[in-house]
């Protein structure tokens, strides 16, 4: 007779944005990196795997049409062999691989969706330094819900949401998911 590992129930507590609401947020993120950017001439954004790559994608849509010039967009895959609940052994496995184009001496926006204790992101930095020395590099993010473990803050944050540590976030973007739209759900232990 084999044990199976009872996962916990999620319990949807609130719809935090629909999908015409991220598409807005998207639309107010791009013209705001493109106002701190000076333009998009050296500009690229990096989008971190898994929905950081759509949300890059998107931006760098929005930025081509309102700059009518390409932005160059890549990803970085970088995979986690961690539980998300603990803080003990939170090691993130980088996968090496191109972001497709040269980063040297660029503006790089690294885009995720939710910015939560900062290792992701600083696995992303580590990852994007082995692939050359951008000028500068800034954070975009849709969803910033606190809780930090390390000094990371975003330069474009799309909403603010306080959570407590039972709660999280669940970005579902069509790319992806076939869904659109931000929920805040919480675990029932």
């Amino acid at each position: 007779m084999s044990e199976t590992k009872e996962q916990p129930s999620l319990r949807i507590k609130s719809r935090l944005m629909s999908a015409s609401e991220i598409e807005r947020t998207l639309v107010r993120l791009a013209h705001e990196i493109v106002e701190k950017s000076n333009g998009s001439t050296d500009l690229a954004l990096v989008g971190i795997k898994r929905r950081g790559i759509p949300l890059a994608e998107r931006l760098g849509k929005l930025i081509s049409g309102i700059e009518k010039h390409p932005v160059d967009t890549g990803m970085l895959d970088i995979k986690f062999y961690r539980d998300d609940l603990s803080t003990a052994g939170t090691r993130p496995i980088v996968t090496p691989g191109a972001i497709g184009f040269d980063i040297e001496g660029r503006d790089v926006v690294l885009c995720d969706d939710v910015l939560y204790t900062g290792r992701t992101v600083r696995a992303a930095l580590d990852a994007l330094f082995d692939h050359g020395r951008p000028r500068r590099v800034q954070l975009a993010v849709l969803i910033d819900r606190g809780h930090r473990e390390l000094p990371v803050e975003a330069t474009y944050i799309g909403r603010r949401v306080p959570t407590s540590s039972r709660e999280i976030i669940e970005v579902k973007f069509q790319e992806i998911d076939h869904d659109e739209q931000v929920l805040l759900v919480e675990r029932e232990d």
